[in-house]
Parts: C-alpha cells; sequence; structure tokens
C-alpha cells in the first residue's frame, strides 16, 4: 500500500480535528451548563440570563431507612434515563439518622452532591425533620459544613426545613431559618435556600406576611394530591401575589400517609398549577417500599437501569412528566 503523502495526512489531520470538534458542539449541554447560577427574580426562580425555569425531579427517601440510593449510578440513571434536573438528598435528622450517625448519614448526602456535580444537574440539600428547632445546632453544624466545602458550586440549593408541625411561622420556623441562613451565607452569598413552611410545609400564606429579609430565598409548599385540593393551591395563590417564589420541594401522587390509590387526574391538575405558575417540584420518592408513593418495585436494583416492570404507576405516571419537562428546559 502507497504511504499517504505530507499534504494527504495534514488533510487528513485537519479532517480528524474538525469530526471530532463538531461532535463535541452538538453535545447536549447538561442542565447546570444551560441554566447556570440559579436566581430568585419576585416569585419566579430564574436562570443565568434572568429567565423564568423550572427544575423537576425526584426525591429520595429518608436517608436512615432507604439509603441503597444513595450512590453516583442511581443518580446518573435518574439524570440519563427519567430526566431529572434535580435529585432531593433527605437528611434524616432523628430516629437514628443525623443527630445519632451524623459521619455515617453525611457521607450519604455528599455522595450524592458530588454525583450531581459530577453529572450536571442541581441537589436539593434537605435537612429533613419535623421539630428541627429542636436541632439548631445540629443543622448550623451540617449546613456549614456543606455550604463551606460545596458553596461555590451552582449544583446546590439547601432547604434547611423539611416539614415543620403546627408551630408558628414567625416565632419558631422564622427564627430558626435566620439562624441556619447566616451560617449558610458566610461561606455561599449566592445560592437558593428555601425555608419551611408551617402544617407540614403547607401554609405559604402565613410565611408572605412575615418574609425572610434576604436574597434568593424561596419557601416550600409540600402537597399529596389524594389529600390536598384546590384550596392548597388557592394558598399557594395567596403566596404568589404577596411575592413569595414557592418551590415544591416535595409532592406525591397519592394520599398524604403514602399509600392508597395513585390519584391521577388530581396529579395533573396540580402540575397544571405548577406549570402556570413554573414552580419547581420533586417526587417523593425514589424508594422500594411497600407504598404507593414509592416509585419501584420491592428490591429494585440500587444502582438504576430500571425497566418498566420495576417502575410502580406512580413512578411511570411522574417519569412522564419528567421527561416532558426536561425537553422544555433543554430547549
Amino acid at each position: 500500500m502507497k504511504p499517504l503523502s505530507k499534504l494527504a495526512l495534514s488533510t487528513l489531520s485537519i479532517s480528524v480535528f474538525i469530526f471530532f470538534s463538531a461532535c463535541n458542539f452538538n453535545q447536549e449541554k447538561t442542565p447546570v451548563e444551560k441554566v447556570g447560577q440559579l436566581s430568585i427574580d419576585g416569585v419566579h426562580l430564574v436562570d443565568q440570563k434572568g429567565k423564568p425555569i423550572q427544575l423537576t425531579g425526584m426525591s429520595l427517601f429518608w436517608s436512615q431507612w432507604i439509603g441503597k440510593y444513595y450512590n453516583y449510578d442511581c443518580i446518573k440513571w435518574l439524570k440519563d434515563d427519567w430526566k431529572c434536573t434535580v435529585v432531593r438528598a433527605a437528611l434524616a435528622v432523628g430516629s437514628g439518622g443525623y443527630t445519632t450517625n451524623p459521619e455515617k448519614e453525611l457521607e450519604k448526602i455528599e455522595t450524592v452532591i458530588d454525583a450531581a456535580i459530577d453529572i450536571g444537574i442541581y441537589v436539593i440539600v434537605d435537612f429533613h425533620a419535623h421539630q428541627a428547632e429542636f436541632n439548631l445546632e445540629a443543622a448550623k453544624t451540617f449546613f456549614g459544613h456543606i455550604s463551606q466545602k460545596y458553596g461555590n458550586y451552582p449544583n446546590i440549593i439547601y432547604e434547611i426545613y423539611n416539614e415543620p408541625l403546627m408551630v408558628s411561622w414567625s416565632e419558631v420556623i422564622k427564627p430558626y431559618s435566620e439562624a441556619v441562613i447566616e451560617v449558610i451565607r458566610e461561606n455561599d452569598p449566592n445560592n437558593i435556600i428555601v425555608c419551611g413552611t408551617p402544617r407540614w410545609s403547607q401554609l405559604v400564606n402565613e410565611a408572605a406576611l412575615d418574609p425572610i429579609d434576604g436574597e434568593n430565598i424561596a419557601y416550600t409548599l409540600h402537597f399529596y394530591a389524594g389529600t390536598h385540593n384546590k384550596r392548597l393551591m388557592e394558598i399557594g395563590d395567596e403566596a404568589i401575589e404577596k411575592g413569595l417564589c414557592i418551590f415544591v420541594t416535595e409532592y406525591g401522587t397519592t394520599e398524604a400517609n403514602g399509600d392508597g390509590p395513585v390519584y391521577v387526574s388530581e396529579t395533573l391538575e396540580w402540575y397544571e398549577w405548577m406549570n402556570k405558575n413554573k414552580i419547581s417540584h420533586c417526587n417523593w420518592s425514589i424508594a422500594d417500599k411497600a407504598e404507593s408513593s414509592a416509585a419501584l418495585t420491592i428490591d429494585a436494583d440500587s444502582l438504576g437501569g430500571w425497566g418498566e416492570d420495576l417502575i410502580k404507576p406512580s413512578g411511570k405516571l411522574v417519569r412522564k412528566e419528567l421527561l416532558k419537562k426536561y425537553k422544555q428546559l433543554l430547549k
């Protein structure tokens, strides 16, 4: 075979360079590359250009009880196959969680954070408690560490109180939130902080009457489609009218106890409401628990790769919405 001339070799090299450059140029951006640094403008979560956006994804289950999905492969599968643009890592605080085994539970959360950063999606770091005001020092320690280690990454969203009980916003939840926010802002002046609200994070209208002074602060509204109806949407509307930015960090397609039937039409109504208001949301939950709100069947692989036979009705309903929202975000 006759060897190639120098001119032919040069032409071939240029062609190869152009081919691989074109492949790289056409590669789809990750959600974080597309959206960039999040901020809040009025009632909206906005991207780096100030455009209102919706992040949509899945919440993991309480870290101490179903921690097997807190791994890199699972998070990557949720991004690649379920098209999650955000995942929620639910740090269990009590019941054998962080206050009992801080190093073990922290490692799970950091594994999810590291995975989210590597694959280019957002991650909600959730202090998953119902009485966090009694664990203020633990919350300050945890969020001080997380904000110091990860505060320079745009991927991070801090959810500082999952679901307060029937306690006062102004007298209990707000002072707790302000104390934790102060710790975070010492390390991270920019990333979004989401505050819990009274009655299992439903009474966002109460927070709207006495909001926290600060930038890039959102408020969470939680719902379960089989239990919470249009009245809760109206409460959300009241808060929005008063200027609050709402983030649905947790919702279910079932009744509030996590079981019973999947309420398809009611869930679709909630999707319509959230889409109308461009509210970001995470579904509860990536778990293989024997309850209707768990997205997966018993013993579904911890590393992802779930076929249709391993996804329960709730998971199929939610995944369909995630695929649709992903296309809208990245177009």
